[in-house]
């Protein structure tokens, strides 16, 4: 089974619980564990943060999700002015920002970024997907169909 889907969104705050709802009950339909879909979903919000918050001055960004293959990979693009430094360690504990890339970083298996001064930022995230066995029982689906 291969899904893809885009969505192109308002640089607000306002998208994240959308692509949340999306993804996650994409996820959730083909038998994806609780965990794993909260692991993926506390990355993307991550990124789109980021997007959101990063992604001036351009007033739109995009989530482009692949699912196939027994993984996730998500890309989200923004149009802004690129991503400066990619932060190596966690900010302190009174830092009220710096932490969003390190989060993502530990809770998918691979992390990247296309970053182009002036013309945006694409962080691609990707996630092999742990499956709940009693829901594919279930739901009489094998692991090979998707």
């Amino acid at each position: 089974m291969d899904i893809e889907f885009s969505l192109a969104l308002p640089r607000d705050a306002i998208g994240i619980p959308m692509v949340r709802r999306v993804l996650g009950d994409t996820l959730r339909c083909i038998g994806v564990t609780e965990d794993c879909v909260s692991d993926v979903l506390l990355a993307t919000s991550e990124a789109c943060a980021n997007a959101i918050r990063h992604g001036g001055p351009a007033k739109r960004y995009a989530v482009q999700a692949a699912i196939g293959e027994g993984h996730c990979e998500l890309r989200v693009v923004d149009n802004g002015l690129g991503l400066g430094a990619i932060p190596r360690q966690y900010p302190s504990g009174d830092a009220e920002h710096g932490r969003g890339i390190l989060i993502m970083q530990s809770v998918v298996d691979e992390i990247s970024f296309d970053i182009t001064p002036g013309s945006g930022t694409t962080v691609r995230l990707r996630k092999q997907l742990d499956w709940d066995q009693d829901w594919l029982t279930r739901h009489n689906r094998h692991l090979a169909s998707v």
